[in-house]
């Protein structure tokens, strides 16, 4: 179950927020750092549940 949710949310960020890639993290406004941490959370999370159910 939380692999799917975790899928679904990362393809979500992945085709709708923007990528931050090649910015600085150090010169990112608020907003940003905000979507960076929230795409990074999804990531971890969809792979540790990939990792699981492996």
């Amino acid at each position: 179950m939380k692999k799917v949710a975790f899928g679904i949310l990362n393809q979500l960020n992945r085709r709708l927020l923007p990528s931050l890639l090649k910015r600085d993290p150090n010169q990112l406004k608020g907003y940003e750092k905000a979507i960076l941490g929230f795409r990074y959370w999804v990531l971890i999370n969809y792979l540790k549940a990939k990792d699981l159910n492996a």
